[in-house]
């Protein structure tokens, strides 16, 4: 399972492209709307434990914005955000300018590991990647992000489920339980399922044994 450079510089041109058009919003994102956004993200939060500090991976950050609403949620966290477009890292910077607890990093190789990690909406858009390839992308990302969180990672994607004559060719729809399976096999035996939000999509949850 490997990525492929060609498959990243067309995911990177393509988020380069949204937050040109649309700046730091929900759109630059990708998401239908702000409200989607929060609804997602409090899906990812459960994973998060209430006791503090801790540090977060958010893998995929784009402009930062998971960021901010777990502060709202009264959260203390070390926040450390990666995102392979550069435009994306610039807005980051920008939205999260005076905050002394986050990091932006732009190279993988670089990240340290993390208590958890997170992982929102980055699986969505295969452009023109076969299904295939872009399974075996998901699940090479995921082996990575695992390898970067010492406590548990959570992830979402759009699900099969999806209603056939609203499906888009350059969108992945993921099996729920194909990820479920593929989780409790190769990370962990605490594995948590969500499809029960009212949104197209799923989230994973994984708690890692210490």
């Amino acid at each position: 399972m490997a990525r492929t450079d060609d498959l990243l510089a067309d995911l990177r041109r393509f988020y380069d492209d949204r937050v040109r058009s649309h700046g730091p919003t929900p759109a630059g994102l990708d998401y239908n709307s702000e409200a989607a956004q929060t609804r997602r993200f409090e899906q990812l939060a459960k994973l998060l434990p209430r006791r503090e500090p801790f540090s977060l991976l958010d893998y995929g950050c784009g402009y930062g914005s998971l960021y901010r609403y777990l502060r709202e949620l009264g959260l203390s966290l070390r926040y450390r955000g990666f995102d392979i477009s550069a435009e994306m890292l610039a807005q980051a910077e920008a939205f999260l300018a005076g905050e002394t607890d986050c990091e932006i990093f732009s190279e993988e190789s670089a990240l340290p590991v993390s208590d958890f990690t997170v992982a929102c909406g980055i699986f969505n858009n295969k452009l023109e990647v076969p299904e295939a390839k872009w399974q075996d992308h998901v699940l090479t990302t995921l082996h990575r992000i695992c390898d970067l969180s010492r406590e548990g990672f959570a992830f979402n994607m759009l699900t099969s489920y999806s209603d056939p004559e609203k499906m888009r060719p350059d969108l992945y729809y993921g099996d729920p339980c194909f990820y479920f399976d593929y989780c409790k096999k190769n990370f962990a035996n605490d594995v948590a399922l969500l499809h029960d939000y009212g949104l197209y999509d799923f989230t994973i949850l994984v708690r890692l044994a210490p």
